[in-house]
């Protein structure tokens, strides 16, 4: 087993406790133990997610360490490891599939059960982490492509849950996209949608900052959220509604807003979850009589992930424009606050070792 040097000189690291949305907390624990066959990954860099701040969703397992955008350095090679090296940067996938079930075989990954329970140690918000064997057996470490940064790379899952679902929507060119919610997930489909040929993009928000964002990162409109309706979509989209409506705001207004405004044939692409237990009503004659389909989609197969990654190599994307912020491990709950509050920034960047 091969040991770098900062790694065996210390024995414990800084991490980001998540407690709630606004307590998050630095503490240190023991860096991770690794066994044969794992890995020991020093984090450059580590996003945070839309999904990170769903606090229904997060805290359930508080206190945890999240996060799950990572790029970072190997330090220490497990014995029987052969494809990696001490030093190779590289993008880790916390969640991965066995591709060998029901669901993988039939392309449906992200619903496959060893998805579901797979993860690294501790999570992203942390100096290191440990990559279990099963990660690395089933695909889940990438080595970065030379010019890609650790920032950049932060973006390889993101994109792959946003190339996923364009991809099942089976985007065209020609066609118009709608938009509902400009966070970072949003502009991501709006810049996707615009590299992949839509002819005319529509995005939607209820902030003015992220109106503006959405803008310059491909949307021919704007609109306010509030202000959506379908004759203010065939106001601005030359009489016609959007042949896909890819909903990234978790509200139920939100997609009741998308099946109003769906062209005839259309697809709404439902991107963001809702709390469980809520629910609202399908206008389902018109849903129905109108052949809206409505998709879900969660997470990105391995496919997507070198997908995305290839995409960013080319650097066909402009990725480093939507980083608005770089913090320190310890202002880990400036950025959980920064992305609840959805106000003045688009990605938040955690660098644990600045």
């Amino acid at each position: 087993m091969h040991h770098a040097l900062c790694a065996l000189r210390r024995k414990y690291m800084k991490v980001a406790m998540y407690y709630n949305n606004r307590d998050v907390r630095l503490e240190e624990m023991p860096i991770p133990s690794i066994g044969s066959g794992e890995l020991l990954v020093k984090v450059t860099a580590s996003g945070i997610c839309g999904s990170d701040v769903m606090e229904w969703y997060r805290i359930k397992k508080a206190p945890r360490v999240l996060g799950h955008e990572i790029a970072g350095e190997i330090v220490t090679v497990g014995e029987g490891v052969k494809e990696y090296r001490v030093g190779d940067r590289v993008f880790v996938s916390h969640h991965v599939p066995c591709n060998r079930c029901h669901y993988c075989l039939n392309g449906f990954h992200t619903v496959c059960d060893l998805l579901r329970s797979t993860n690294f140690d501790p999570g992203g918000f942390a100096q290191f982490i440990r990559v279990p064997r099963i990660n690395i057996n089933q695909g889940g470490v990438f080595i970065l492509p030379e010019g890609l940064s650790p920032e950049e790379a932060v973006f390889i899952e993101p994109l792959a849950c946003v190339l996923r679902g364009q991809r099942l929507a089976k985007l065209r060119p020609g066609q118009t996209v709608f938009v509902i919610g400009s966070g970072i997930s949003g502009l991501l489909h709006v810049a996707l949608a615009r590299l992949c040929g839509a002819s005319r993009i529509v995005a939607a928000d209820i902030h003015d900052a992220r109106l503006k964002a959405a803008r310059k990162f491909g949307a021919d409109e704007v609109v306010e959220a509030k202000e959506i309706s379908p004759s203010k979509l065939r106001e601005i989209n030359h009489g016609r509604l959007a042949e896909l409506v890819i909903v990234c705001a978790g509200t139920a207004s939100a997609y009741r807003q998308a099946l109003e405004t769906t062209e005839r044939g259309g697809t709404v692409l439902c991107f963001a979850p809702i709390e469980p237990g809520l629910s609202f009503s399908l206008p389902f004659f018109e849903f129905w009589n109108d052949g809206i389909t409505l998709l879900p989609t969660y997470g990105g197969s391995p496919f997507d992930l070198l997908k995305a990654i290839e995409l960013m190599k080319a650097h066909r994307l402009p990725l480093h424009e939507m980083i608005t912020h770089r913090l320190p491990l310890a202002d880990t709950g400036r950025g959980f606050k920064l992305v609840t509050e959805a106000k003045e920034s688009i990605k938040v960047i955690i660098e644990p070792h600045r």
